[in-house]
């Protein structure tokens, strides 16, 4: 009897150990799985799924255009102008703001391809310069890195091939997914730059951005009297 308790404990002490260590390892991949999935949505989503006008190049025969933008221009400006409008899948504009360590460049539509190029623009809003809402995404963790540290007051560029056009931050907004009041058309001429608020745990409901008034316009072409 004494034979069988000791063999008892002993196997009891073997098993315990393994358990736990079963236990700790299913812990840690429950840990790690929520991180991964976060960085694969942040990668491959858009972050407004109904701005989304167009899928992927894959399948859609997307061509990306990547145009050379006019960031010197030295010559007679104009406060009304002509407008150059892009094509999806067109890099048409160059963003910069003081909370940026780089020029963002912008892309004309959403798609997980041009997001991994840049900024991406909702082709339902207004083209930048015009009247209306002007409405610009991009990940979190790439382009949109330092969106946060954008204040009130701060000055945003926007270079595009036609002219170009400041702004001045006037509120700091987070709102959810599901809310378009930020994101919808406008009578009101804005910009409204968003991005994803970061969530570490896994896919965030909440985005966070910053909404600017328009405050210089410089077209590069007059608007002619007949067209306006």
């Amino acid at each position: 009897m004494n034979n069988k308790q000791s063999s008892d404990g002993a196997l009891i002490h073997i098993i315990t150990p393994l358990i736990l260590l079963f236990i700790c390892v299913g812990i840690l991949i429950a840990v790690l799985i929520k991180p991964a999935d976060s960085i694969k949505v942040y990668l491959n989503i858009a972050f407004m799924d109904n701005l989304k006008n167009t899928p992927d190049s894959a399948s859609s025969g997307l061509v990306i255009r990547d145009n050379q933008i006019i960031e010197g221009y030295s010559g007679e400006t104009f406060e009304d102008g002509e407008f150059i409008r892009p094509k999806f899948g067109e890099m048409y504009a160059i963003l910069t703001a003081s909370a940026f360590d780089l020029s963002i460049p912008v892309y004309w539509g959403s798609s997980s391809e041009l997001y991994e190029r840049g900024a991406c623009q909702s082709s339902s809003s207004t083209i930048i310069g015009d009247e209306g809402n002007t409405v610009i995404s991009a990940h979190q963790d790439t382009y949109f890195a330092n969106l946060s540290e954008l204040k009130k007051d701060d000055i945003l560029t926007l270079k595009t091939n036609y002219g170009e056009f400041e702004y001045k931050v006037t509120d700091i907004i987070i709102f959810n997914k599901k809310d378009n009041k930020y994101v919808s058309p406008s009578k009101t001429s804005k910009l409204t730059l968003y991005t994803c608020k970061k969530d570490v745990l896994g896919n965030s409901d909440e985005r966070l951005g910053v909404i600017c008034e328009p405050t210089v316009k410089k077209f590069y072409k007059k608007l002619e009297e007949n067209e306006k």
